[in-house]
């Protein structure tokens, strides 16, 4: 119990102090705050050996700012590699009937948006939903339909089907 009080008091006197310092480093105080709580939590994992350090809080403030260090490294190698790749050529851009679709999608209840990606976006048959989603084909099939109901005011690509059962059908059976 003698360690957590040491260590709470400790945290306690030094935090605020030490995440000002890594903001001040790093100039951001998200990144400061991710890696002074990273670094304390570190600090917790080896109190043992860092409360015999001759400065724990040096420790902490040199752990935090190698962590944004690295954070930085990483998110940099990340862009240096995507630069190198290039786009891909077949990514399509946004555009207004994306959008409109995405809006549509996060209109309708869960369950019918996931049969709706996975059966028109992914190319899984009724019987793969299922099995995937864990829930009988029938239950599959009136999601699907429920689903291209509510899409059919917002999206022209689904008015069609509302209306027809044969098109329903030909791509349930998919």
């Amino acid at each position: 119990m003698r360690e957590t009080a040491d260590f709470d008091a400790f945290y306690a006197s030094t935090s605020r102090r030490v995440l000002g310092q890594v903001f001040m480093m790093t100039g951001s105080r998200a990144e400061a705050e991710d890696a002074v709580a990273e670094a304390y939590a570190r600090a917790w994992q080896q109190w043992d050996k860092v409360s015999g350090h001759a400065a724990p809080e040096a420790w902490v403030r040199t752990t935090a700012y190698r962590i944004s260090v690295s954070t930085w490294r990483k998110a940099t190698n990340r862009l240096l590699a995507h630069r190198r790749h290039g786009q891909a050529d077949n990514v399509p851009g946004l555009t207004p009937d994306h959008v409109a679709l995405v809006d549509a999608l996060h209109r309708i209840p869960a369950d019918q948006r996931r049969v709706i990606v996975l059966h028109y976006y992914v190319g899984m048959s009724i019987d793969e939903i299922s099995q995937e989603a864990g829930s009988p084909v029938n239950t599959v099939k009136t999601r699907l339909a429920r689903a291209r109901k509510a899409l059919a005011s917002r999206v022209s690509e689904f008015a069609d089907e509302s209306t027809s059962t044969s098109g329903m059908e030909a791509r349930s059976n998919a």
